[in-house]
């Protein structure tokens, strides 16, 4: 479980005092590690704790938390899916989706002390009364909410790494290969699929599709935002956000790995290599650009947008025209999850393990509660998500909090 570090009855952050994983670190990681102290301007505690298998371990990963149906829906990459009363954390029911040869009596048996071999579960996304789990091998199933019970399977061509979407009842699955697929929500029957190009040399991840105004909203691996029409998968526009540059392929890495954000009738998306943009979501019309980079979902709120960028610098800027209002740099290269948006704060986790507040007024930081202790077995490396009024996260090892902060 949790490794939590206790500093008197309120935690207000590291000491910077060293642990035994400093042995094996560089000065320039340490400078990185050991944070300055804040004093805490709420107090954020955990509520409660559930642990998941073995989490994702050391393997790029997505999967995060979902809340939908009055239930926090987890999963862990070796095939553990959960669902978790809201309140309290208690399991509601329980499946293991880890594979298993199926030969005789006794590899039955033998399941009581095995793990078997990893369903390499990437995602899971909510909608429909039914819970959506997708692996890397392209497999996607379709659970009851309420029982766990598989209602269909399907499977596409490509790894899937990103959250679908939905609308319409039509499941939205984006996939490394550069094909974007729509499935009947009601049967895994595949409607469509649309192919994009994909570069000699990309990001690991890809964009999360967006469903929405009859639209599917993807960002691409060669810079661009791609609008199909839901129903039918024909593309209806794509617009360049950024274009390749420099000498080598490393340089000319341009993905659109962000998650495009629908807010009214603008989108919102932010490409790897430098450049944020507000989009006309009927025309594609371009309505202002700037340059900020990261590979990190946005958020919106309000009239702002908030940015994690490439270093893990925290930005907020107004959403009409793309006026940086604060920066945060006290968290820069800490390998901070994308951000949360709270009533008063952005709230984000590192890669050590703890979780940040950030006031939404002047980007200032408010709290600091350290969830993993110092190590990166621990860390955070998915956006948390907002439960009634807590806060749920779940770190590498497969440990899955909710905290309050008041």
């Amino acid at each position: 479980m949790f490794k939590r570090v206790v500093v008197g009855a309120l935690m207000v952050g590291l000491t910077g005092c060293s642990t035994m994983s400093d042995w094996f670190a560089d000065e320039e990681e340490l400078k990185i590690r050991r944070i300055p102290a804040i004093q805490n301007q709420i107090t954020p505690k955990v509520v409660w704790d559930y642990n998941l298998g073995d989490g994702v371990n050391d393997y790029y990963s997505q999967l995060r938390p979902v809340f939908a149906n009055d239930k926090v829906f987890v999963a862990e990459r070796h095939g553990e899916v959960a669902a978790l009363a809201p309140d309290t954390g208690k399991a509601l029911w329980h499946k293991n989706f880890a594979i298993f040869p199926d030969e005789s009596f006794w590899d039955g048996i033998a399941r009581l002390w095995r793990s078997g071999a990893s369903a390499k579960l990437s995602a899971v996304a909510s909608g429909y009364n039914m819970l959506f789990v997708t692996s890397e091998d392209g497999l996607i199933r379709a659970l009851n909410v309420d029982t766990g019970d598989t209602l269909w399977e399907a499977s596409v061509a490509g790894e899937i790494l990103a959250t679908p979407a939905m609308d319409e009842g039509i499941l939205v699955v984006n996939t490394g290969a550069g094909i974007l697929f729509g499935l009947d929500v009601k049967t895994g029957e595949q409607l469509w699929r649309s192919e994009t190009d994909v570069p000699p040399l990309s990001l690991r991840g890809i964009s999360g599709p967006a469903a929405s105004n009859g639209g599917a909203l993807v960002g691409t691996p060669t810079g661009k935002l791609q609008v199909n029409i839901l129903e039918s998968g024909i593309p209806a526009w794509e617009t360049a956000i950024t274009a390749p540059a420099g000498a080598t392929e490393l340089e000319r890495i341009i993905d659109v790995d962000s998650t495009p954000v629908v807010f009214g009738t603008t989108v919102y998306i932010v490409s790897y290599d430098g450049t944020l943009a507000a989009l006309e979501l009927r025309s594609g019309r371009i309505m202002w650009k700037r340059e900020y980079g990261s590979y990190r979902d946005l958020a919106v709120s309000g009239n702002k947008i908030y940015v994690v960028d490439n270093r893990s610098i925290v930005y907020a800027l107004d959403r009409r025209n793309g006026v940086e209002l604060w920066s945060q740099g006290g968290l820069k290269q800490r390998n901070l999850t994308a951000p949360l948006v709270t009533e008063k704060y952005v709230v984000v986790g590192d890669k050590w393990g703890l979780m940040h507040w950030i006031d939404q007024e002047d980007g200032s930081l408010a709290a600091r509660y350290d969830l993993g202790g110092d190590d990166e077995d621990d860390a955070i490396y998915a956006a948390p998500i907002l439960v009634n009024d807590l806060v749920v996260t779940i770190t590498r090892d497969g440990d899955v909090a909710a905290l309050s902060a008041k």
